[in-house]
């Protein structure tokens, strides 16, 4: 029964006699701030989500994303400002701006079929459903937060696929780029943008979810609107996109319609179950898409496909194995004496302390969090290293 229905129903059920009327008024009143508070608990957990900051790994781990880059430069092209559904450690995606415009793609093409054994993957990387108006005009009040300058053109995608993809003999990292192809013709990306901050909370989207990067290739971070969302005959998400390794994306539900958290997923954001694939219900390997970062992918449990190709260089990724750059440590840049001198005392990796303190000014409190360091420590760190 819904708490609105059973305040009602109470109204109607206990009586009002004399000496109860002030006991009665009492406990309605509370069951009403009951039900109000609840109701706002509730919006209020649908409408957030934690910032995935720092959580990139240079190996397989629950909540993060191992990826194949490790070292991020924070000047990198992006949104250069945040916005009010930033707050602390969380963001408010339902408070974001969208890219305005709607611009159809008639040209939109995909095709998959099976080909000597293989799931051959043919598109252009049009969308098949409507997007914002890129580059982003300066009349847009997108712009005031992300000038993206890009235009959305086509790719040239071609994916050889095994059609039942086995287990590699340990996970390997996702790269930058095309980590999965969807159904609705748009490439999806890891979680982070090009600084390697949690990239659906930072950069602005259009409403399906998606904008080129440099190539123009269209692309996704997260379980964007206008992708697939529907379920089988078990309740269990429909497909959403195959990735590089060959196992199928899904959304949000399991069988039955149950929504899935991280703590249900592996560490690559995926697990074992009946899904529909090709066709029947099969016992399989498969990746989850849910709200939680690192949203999709959080590395490949396959063997990467060796021809995966597209025309955008950014989608190359690095070695099928390895992060791109293994263990080292970044370069200096402009600015990273103070920086690398508080790393090296805090005896952090400097890139994971760059992506703390997020663009000048540094947040301290917000870093303290992430680094799990007391917050007057590190500030005094900042100001015994401030420049001169």
């Amino acid at each position: 029964m819904r708490k609105s229905t059973l305040l009602l129903s109470l109204a109607v059920i206990i009586p009002k006699t004399k000496g109860s009327v002030k006991l009665y008024r009492l406990f309605l009143m509370a069951m009403f701030v009951m039900f109000t508070v609840g109701v706002a608990s509730s919006a209020q957990g649908h409408d957030s989500r934690w910032l995935g900051d720092g959580r990139i790994s240079s190996g397989p781990k629950i909540n993060h994303l191992f990826s194949c880059q490790q070292n991020f430069n924070p000047n990198a092209p992006g949104a250069h400002r945040t916005g009010p559904w930033l707050q602390g450690d969380k963001y408010h995606p339902h408070k974001k701006l969208h890219v305005n415009g709607k611009v159809d793609w008639p040209n939109a093409r995909i095709n998959i079929v099976t080909e000597k054994g293989m799931r051959i993957v043919r598109a252009n990387n049009l969308p098949t459903h409507p997007t914002g108006e890129f580059p982003i005009r300066q009349s847009d009040p997108a712009y005031q937060y992300d000038r993206n300058p890009n235009s959305i053109r086509e790719q040239k995608i071609l994916m050889r696929l095994p059609l039942m993809p086995k287990f590699a003999q340990s996970p390997s990292c996702v790269p930058m780029g095309l980590t999965a192809f969807t159904l609705v013709g748009g490439a999806l990306y890891n979680a982070v943008d090009a600084g390697g901050r949690d990239a659906p909370a930072y950069e602005i989207l259009d409403v399906c979810g998606g904008h080129p990067e440099r190539s123009g290739q269209y692309h996704y971070h997260d379980y964007a609107p206008c992708l697939p969302n529907g379920t089988d005959q078990n309740g269990h998400s429909s497909l959403i996109a195959y990735a590089l390794d060959g196992f199928g994306v899904f959304g949000v539900k399991d069988v039955g319609g149950r929504t899935l958290t991280n703590k249900n997923l592996d560490v690559c954001h995926g697990h074992e179950g009946p899904v529909m694939w090709d066709g029947t219900v099969q016992n399989i390997y498969h990746y989850h898409m849910n709200d939680e970062y690192p949203y999709s992918i959080g590395c490949l449990r396959g063997t990467r496909a060796q021809k995966a190709n597209t025309n955008n260089p950014s989608s190359a990724g690095g070695q099928p194995n390895q992060p791109q750059g293994g263990p080292r440590r970044a370069g200096p840049r402009r600015g990273d004496g103070p920086l690398a001198a508080i790393a090296r005392e805090l005896s952090v990796d400097l890139n994971e302390l760059r992506r703390a303190v997020g663009p000048p000014p540094p947040d301290i409190n917000r870093a303290a969090r992430l680094l799990k360091i007391d917050p007057k420590r590190l500030r005094t760190l900042f100001q015994q290293n401030r420049p001169r």
